[in-house]
Protein backbone atom coordinates (compact mmCIF):
# COMPACT_ATOMS: atom_id res chain seq x y z
CA UNK A 1 0.00 0.00 0.00
CA UNK A 2 1.51 3.78 -1.17
CA UNK A 3 0.97 6.59 1.17
CA UNK A 4 -0.25 8.99 -1.45
CA UNK A 5 -1.73 9.88 -4.39
CA UNK A 6 -1.37 12.77 -7.32
CA UNK A 7 -5.84 14.25 -7.98
CA UNK A 8 -6.70 16.67 -9.68
CA UNK A 9 -9.26 19.50 -8.45
CA UNK A 10 -12.63 19.84 -10.03
CA UNK A 11 -13.95 22.01 -7.60
CA UNK A 12 -15.97 23.13 -4.56
CA UNK A 13 -19.00 22.05 -3.48
CA UNK A 14 -21.68 21.11 -0.54
CA UNK A 15 -22.98 18.39 0.72
CA UNK A 16 -26.01 17.70 3.58
CA UNK A 17 -25.22 15.28 6.15
CA UNK A 18 -28.18 13.33 7.89
CA UNK A 19 -28.97 15.93 10.57
CA UNK A 20 -28.97 18.73 8.07
CA UNK A 21 -25.50 20.20 8.88
CA UNK A 22 -24.48 21.96 5.25
CA UNK A 23 -20.67 20.83 4.70
CA UNK A 24 -18.63 22.71 2.17
CA UNK A 25 -16.44 20.28 0.41
CA UNK A 26 -13.83 20.41 -2.26
CA UNK A 27 -14.34 17.59 -5.35
CA UNK A 28 -10.91 15.62 -6.50
CA UNK A 29 -10.48 13.16 -9.21
CA UNK A 30 -8.06 10.70 -8.14
CA UNK A 31 -5.76 8.18 -9.62
CA UNK A 32 -5.09 5.83 -11.53
CA UNK A 33 -1.27 5.97 -11.06
CA UNK A 34 0.88 3.04 -12.69
CA UNK A 35 4.08 1.85 -10.64
CA UNK A 36 7.11 2.81 -13.14
CA UNK A 37 10.01 2.05 -11.18
CA UNK A 38 11.15 0.70 -7.46
CA UNK A 39 13.49 2.52 -5.29
CA UNK A 40 15.66 -0.02 -2.58
CA UNK A 41 17.73 1.49 0.34
CA UNK A 42 20.98 -0.94 -1.66
CA UNK A 43 21.21 0.85 -4.84
CA UNK A 44 19.33 4.22 -3.76
CA UNK A 45 19.87 4.45 -0.37
CA UNK A 46 15.94 4.35 0.61
CA UNK A 47 13.24 2.59 -0.02
CA UNK A 48 10.15 4.35 -2.54
CA UNK A 49 8.11 3.56 -5.19
CA UNK A 50 7.95 5.79 -8.39
CA UNK A 51 4.64 6.38 -9.83
CA UNK A 52 3.22 7.78 -13.07
CA UNK A 53 0.10 9.42 -13.34
CA UNK A 54 -2.59 10.80 -16.59
CA UNK A 55 -1.60 8.40 -19.36
CA UNK A 56 -1.06 10.56 -22.71
CA UNK A 57 0.32 10.04 -26.43
CA UNK A 58 4.42 8.69 -26.68
CA UNK A 59 5.41 11.14 -28.65
CA UNK A 60 4.41 14.00 -25.89
CA UNK A 61 7.56 12.66 -23.77
CA UNK A 62 11.03 14.23 -24.03
CA UNK A 63 14.02 11.17 -25.23
CA UNK A 64 15.32 10.65 -21.43
CA UNK A 65 11.58 10.14 -20.47
CA UNK A 66 10.91 7.53 -23.43
CA UNK A 67 14.37 5.43 -22.18
CA UNK A 68 13.12 5.72 -18.92
CA UNK A 69 9.78 4.42 -19.28
CA UNK A 70 10.44 1.63 -22.12
CA UNK A 71 8.04 -1.28 -22.44
CA UNK A 72 5.66 0.82 -20.40
CA UNK A 73 2.76 3.10 -20.59
CA UNK A 74 3.53 6.78 -21.25
CA UNK A 75 2.71 9.60 -18.49
CA UNK A 76 2.68 12.87 -18.19
CA UNK A 77 3.56 13.13 -14.09
CA UNK A 78 5.96 10.99 -12.26
CA UNK A 79 6.32 11.14 -8.51
CA UNK A 80 7.77 9.45 -5.84
CA UNK A 81 5.73 7.88 -2.20
CA UNK A 82 6.51 5.54 0.13
CA UNK A 83 5.13 2.33 0.42
CA UNK A 84 4.59 0.44 3.31
CA UNK A 85 4.82 -3.37 2.01
CA UNK A 86 7.87 -2.38 -0.38
CA UNK A 87 8.56 -5.65 -1.36
CA UNK A 88 5.02 -6.67 -2.62
CA UNK A 89 4.40 -3.96 -5.22
CA UNK A 90 5.58 -4.70 -8.84
CA UNK A 91 6.19 -2.45 -11.63
CA UNK A 92 3.01 -2.07 -13.80
CA UNK A 93 1.15 -2.66 -10.62
CA UNK A 94 -2.07 0.45 -10.45
CA UNK A 95 -3.32 1.81 -7.49
CA UNK A 96 -6.70 4.20 -7.53
CA UNK A 97 -8.74 5.77 -4.93
CA UNK A 98 -9.19 2.30 -2.97
CA UNK A 99 -6.19 3.08 -0.57
CA UNK A 100 -8.17 6.01 0.76
CA UNK A 101 -11.48 5.32 2.95
CA UNK A 102 -14.26 7.56 4.13
CA UNK A 103 -13.69 9.41 7.27
CA UNK A 104 -10.02 8.97 7.54
CA UNK A 105 -7.38 12.24 7.81
CA UNK A 106 -5.09 13.24 4.72
CA UNK A 107 -2.65 15.96 4.54
CA UNK A 108 -3.30 17.53 0.25
CA UNK A 109 -0.18 19.82 -1.02
CA UNK A 110 -0.62 21.96 -4.02
CA UNK A 111 0.18 24.82 -5.62
CA UNK A 112 -1.45 28.06 -4.63
CA UNK A 113 -3.13 30.19 -6.97
CA UNK A 114 -0.64 33.06 -8.36
CA UNK A 115 -1.87 36.72 -7.54
CA UNK A 116 1.24 38.46 -8.88
CA UNK A 117 3.26 41.75 -7.08
CA UNK A 118 0.16 42.46 -4.21
CA UNK A 119 0.91 45.05 -1.91
CA UNK A 120 0.86 44.71 2.27
CA UNK A 121 -2.75 45.34 2.68
CA UNK A 122 -3.20 41.90 0.26
CA UNK A 123 -0.65 39.84 1.33
CA UNK A 124 -0.51 40.20 4.91
CA UNK A 125 -3.75 42.03 6.06
CA UNK A 126 -2.59 45.35 7.24
CA UNK A 127 -4.63 47.66 8.59
CA UNK A 128 -3.69 50.50 6.21
CA UNK A 129 -2.83 53.83 7.34
CA UNK A 130 -5.35 56.75 7.96
CA UNK A 131 -7.50 57.39 4.46
CA UNK A 132 -9.11 60.97 5.46
CA UNK A 133 -7.59 64.86 5.25
CA UNK A 134 -5.92 63.51 1.62
CA UNK A 135 -3.65 61.07 3.88
CA UNK A 136 -1.02 59.91 0.72
CA UNK A 137 -0.05 56.54 2.14
CA UNK A 138 -3.56 55.14 3.14
CA UNK A 139 -2.12 51.64 1.76
CA UNK A 140 1.36 51.98 2.46
CA UNK A 141 3.77 49.70 4.99
CA UNK A 142 4.60 52.51 7.15
CA UNK A 143 8.39 52.11 8.87
CA UNK A 144 10.10 49.16 7.74
CA UNK A 145 12.73 49.80 10.25
CA UNK A 146 15.38 52.11 12.62
CA UNK A 147 17.33 54.51 11.93
CA UNK A 148 21.29 54.78 12.24
CA UNK A 149 20.90 51.36 14.60
CA UNK A 150 20.79 48.97 12.48
CA UNK A 151 20.68 50.79 9.58
CA UNK A 152 19.44 47.75 7.55
CA UNK A 153 15.89 46.12 7.18
CA UNK A 154 15.59 42.72 9.16
CA UNK A 155 15.03 39.44 7.43
CA UNK A 156 11.65 38.52 7.12
CA UNK A 157 10.36 42.11 6.94
CA UNK A 158 6.19 41.69 6.16
CA UNK A 159 6.48 43.49 2.38
CA UNK A 160 4.85 44.09 -0.88
CA UNK A 161 5.77 41.35 -3.40
CA UNK A 162 4.93 37.93 -5.24
CA UNK A 163 1.50 36.99 -4.16
CA UNK A 164 0.93 33.10 -4.03
CA UNK A 165 2.17 30.44 -6.38
CA UNK A 166 3.86 28.89 -4.12
CA UNK A 167 3.57 24.99 -2.56
CA UNK A 168 0.51 24.82 0.23
CA UNK A 169 0.39 22.07 2.47
CA UNK A 170 -3.04 21.93 4.63
CA UNK A 171 -3.12 19.03 7.12
CA UNK A 172 -5.77 16.99 8.73
CA UNK A 173 -8.05 17.07 6.03
CA UNK A 174 -11.17 14.94 6.52
CA UNK A 175 -12.74 12.72 3.55
CA UNK A 176 -16.74 13.15 3.55
CA UNK A 177 -17.47 11.06 0.50
CA UNK A 178 -15.63 8.98 -2.24
CA UNK A 179 -17.74 8.56 -5.47
CA UNK A 180 -15.75 5.30 -6.82
CA UNK A 181 -17.38 5.18 -10.06
CA UNK A 182 -16.35 8.25 -10.93
CA UNK A 183 -12.90 8.12 -9.14
CA UNK A 184 -14.14 11.47 -6.89
CA UNK A 185 -12.95 12.17 -3.55
CA UNK A 186 -14.55 14.92 -1.69
CA UNK A 187 -12.92 16.26 1.04
CA UNK A 188 -13.66 18.54 3.83
CA UNK A 189 -13.24 22.32 3.56
CA UNK A 190 -10.55 23.76 0.54
CA UNK A 191 -7.79 23.02 -0.91
CA UNK A 192 -4.89 24.70 -2.59
CA UNK A 193 -4.88 25.44 -6.58
CA UNK A 194 -6.91 26.48 -8.70
CA UNK A 195 -9.64 24.20 -10.45
CA UNK A 196 -7.60 21.60 -12.69
CA UNK A 197 -4.75 22.03 -10.41
CA UNK A 198 -2.37 18.84 -9.66
CA UNK A 199 -2.57 18.31 -5.86
CA UNK A 200 -0.92 15.05 -3.22
CA UNK A 201 -3.13 13.34 -1.14
CA UNK A 202 -1.23 11.85 1.82
CA UNK A 203 -2.07 10.12 4.75
CA UNK A 204 -2.28 11.56 7.77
Amino acid sequence: MISGMLARKIGMSQIFQDNGTMVPVTILQVGPMTVTQKKNKDRDGYDGVQLGFEEIAERKLNRPTKGHLKGQASVRILREFRAEDHDAVTIGQKFDHSIFSEGELVSVAGTSKGRGFAGVMKRHGFGGQPASHGHRGKRLPGAIGQCAFPARVFKGKKMGGQFGNTQVTIQGLTIVKIIGNERLILIKGAVPGPNGGLVTIRKS
